[in-house]
């Protein structure tokens, strides 16, 4: 630590692998105060302008809003939220294009400005010394900052660490060719930077205080020379201009002399590194009560009439910052879109649509002539094949393969590609810049990450969709067992307590007693029932049997009246009497007529008197079952039961008495027809022979 120390304190720096040093380009824009632009007419703001997940929306379309009025919160916490520029009128809430290589659409809000710029009420923190840990991080999130450097990672996250912090980096380089927005914030913020760092101090605690800045720079560093000089704990340490001293791990590098490995974090290595914007908004953040609702933006290139920096609110489309600016075309009218470029010329990506909004990371718009920048507008790639030169591998800061990464990358083969740390690379196009096959390296490298990414989440969502279908299946098991121990649990407990000699044991054993008697009534009550139906039926049965017998006795006497006729018919003798033979005749077949119905008489009342016989047989046996019935103790213990079986058994009673009585009718009915019928038979048979 002290030999560190020692060194900065000489102005004694490390160096990193590789770099390169391109034209600075800065000197059309670092010579001119940042500029105040006029409200725009509507602003354009995503809901997500960081690394992490966006906020639940806020407002709905037609709500108006005020100046610096939350319009999403945060539900997670690598969710920051957004903010309202200005006062205005919520128009639209849709997906539009964004600030990204890929030009993808997201959602955004669309708030047409009202020209008032009314503010919210807001809270000034006179002392922010006063303010406790949690109270600071709170403001930080709730102002919605996000590292303003270029890659957007949520700062109250990356400020809430550890307290065994050896050293805060504040990285003011801005290695980047044209790019100045940082350089002209140092010289005229450098007091609101300075606070910044003191808030950072007071919640990080670190050992010492380094800020790292070019030489190309030289009021800036005056200017953070001045602010400092009271304070022992910060260091001013500049550094010699080359590209790209501005990254993380690079500058690490040249201020500690500590490399951080493949796959760690600073802070693995107890460092923050902040970048001086990011400082700049923490201070208005936690003493102005302010969001971060603007940023300082470099206009630049030849393409631009006047360019400059300026004060950009978020949101703000890229064409009306170009109109600003005075975009022309020199000698380029006839082409349909010209190019523009988001960010700096070696890091930064040509938007297609000029709508594209600023945002949080948003630090430069570059609109180069054709002379500046041919190969801007040489749709025609000139890429040819490798050549294995290994200049690329020579200047890459992050000691990588490049010519075998663009190989993995164009032959999609994502597992080589993250054995050659992919993933280190800080897209810094310093590979493609000394290419001489010009390849544009960088491009294929954000593809592959796109896709690796891509494809990691979709192995992440089935790995968690496999683990919840696993947790179910043993949540179903498990409820299974739970019911099975607790039945048997259940059972075991009232054996137990039947077998116990208690009181209540000996309730829970009458009671079964009792249930099962119920159960053994029920089914006697039920064969009785089918007995008793089935005992009407029987002497129905009965009857139809004697209706066939006094059929067949009727049929058998008109058969011998018929044979008797046959018999009787004259037949003249020379020795014999006619009309005395047939007076004879006459007399015997009357008497015989006469004493065969009265026998067929008796012989069906004796068979109406058996059937009688059987029937009250029957209603004695009946009688004796229901003899049998339960005793008047029985009927005590089920009094209500009792009562119904007596009442099944008066009504079963009944129903056979009349069945019997009707039998009997019938009987006596059918024995007065049979009676009168020979009588008929007779008086008929005289009149024919006479």
């Amino acid at each position: 630590m002290e030999s560190i120390v020692e060194r900065i304190n000489q102005n004694k720096f490390w160096h990193f692998h590789g770099g390169i040093h391109p034209p600075e380009q800065k000197k059309s824009t670092n010579e001119k105060p940042i500029r105040q632009l006029s409200l725009p007419k509507q602003l354009i703001l995503p809901l997500q302008q960081h690394i992490g997940r966006q906020g639940d929306l806020l407002v709905k379309v037609g709500d108006k809003v005020l100046k610096g009025q939350a319009l999403t919160q945060s539900s997670n916490p690598m969710a920051v939220p957004v903010h309202a520029p200005t006062s205005g009128t919520i128009s639209a809430i849709k997906k539009s294009v964004i600030a990204h290589p890929s030009g993808l659409s997201e959602l955004c809000l669309f708030i047409d400005v009202d020209g008032e710029d009314t503010w919210r009420e807001r809270n000034i923190c006179q002392d922010f010394s006063q303010l406790s840990h949690q109270q600071i991080i709170g403001k930080i999130a709730n102002a919605g900052i996000a590292g303003m450097g270029g890659a957007g990672f949520p700062t109250h996250i990356k400020v809430n660490t550890k307290p065994d912090i050896n050293f805060l980096i504040i990285n003011a380089a801005e290695c980047e060719p044209y790019i100045t927005a940082d350089d002209l914030l140092m010289r005229e913020h450098s007091t609101a930077i300075i606070d910044g760092i003191k808030i950072l101090d007071q919640l990080l605690n670190p050992a010492f205080i380094l800020i790292g800045i070019e030489d190309n720079k030289p009021q800036a560093i005056k200017a953070l020379k001045h602010a400092t000089e009271s304070i022992e704990k910060i260091k001013v340490c500049v550094l010699e201009t080359k590209y790209p001293s501005g990254g993380e791990k690079q500058l690490i590098k040249l201020l500690t002399g500590k490399e951080v490995a493949s796959g760690a974090l600073p802070i693995h290595s107890g460092i923050v590194v902040q970048n001086v914007a990011t400082c700049f908004a923490i201070s208005e953040a936690v003493i102005n009560d302010t969001p971060l609702i603007r940023r300082v933006v470099t206009l630049a290139g030849q393409a631009l009439a006047k360019p400059q920096n300026v004060w950009a609110l978020l949101g703000t489309p890229v064409s009306y910052l170009l109109e600003q600016a005075g975009f022309v075309h020199e000698g380029q009218k006839q082409l349909a879109n010209p190019p523009v470029i988001m960010g700096g010329p070696m890091m930064g990506f040509s938007i297609l649509n000029e709508n594209v909004p600023v945002v949080k990371t948003s630090n430069c718009i570059l609109a180069p002539s054709k002379t500046e920048m041919p190969s801007a507008f040489d749709n025609n790639t000139s890429e040819v094949e490798c050549i294995r030169c290994g200049q690329c591998a020579e200047v890459c800061p992050s000691q990588l393969l490049p010519q075998e990464l663009q190989w993995s990358a164009k032959a999609k083969d994502h597992q080589q590609l993250t054995k050659l740390n992919l993933f280190d690379c800080i897209d810094c196009g310093a590979c493609a810049y000394v290419c001489p096959s010009h390849i544009p390296l960088v491009q294929y490298y954000r593809v592959a990450k796109a896709e690796i990414r891509q494809q990691q989440q979709l192995d992440l969502k089935a790995e968690k969709a496999k683990e919840r279908f696993e947790a179910r299946k043993l949540r179903l098991e498990r409820e299974k067992i739970a019911r099975e121990e607790k039945h048997k649990k259940a059972a075991a407990a009232r054996k137990a307590a039947m077998n116990k000699k208690t009181p209540e044991a000996g309730a829970a054993k009458s009671a079964v007693a009792a249930a099962l008697a119920r159960v053994k009534a029920k089914k006697a009550a039920g064969a009785k029932a089918q007995e008793i139906s089935a005992e009407p039926q029987e002497v129905s049965n009965q009857v139809q049997d004697e209706k066939s017998q006094v059929k067949a006795a009727i049929a058998r006497a008109k058969a011998k009246k018929e044979a008797k006729n046959k018999a009787v018919e004259p037949s003249v003798t020379p020795d014999v009497d006619t009309k005395q033979l047939s007076e004879s005749s006459v007399s015997k077949t009357n008497v015989a007529e006469k004493a065969a119905p009265h026998k067929a008489a008796d012989d069906k009342k004796a068979k109406i008197a058996a059937a009688i016989a059987k029937a009250k047989e029957k209603a004695k046996v009946k009688k004796a079952q229901e003899a049998e019935l339960p005793t008047s103790a029985e009927a005590e213990k089920n009094p209500v039961g009792e009562q119904v079986k007596q009442t099944n058994v008066d009504d079963k009673k009944a129903k056979i008495a009349a069945a019997v009585a009707k039998a009997k009718a019938k009987a006596k009915a059918k024995a007065a027809e049979k009676k009168q019928a020979p009588a008929s038979i007779t008086e008929n048979n005289s009149e024919e022979i006479k």
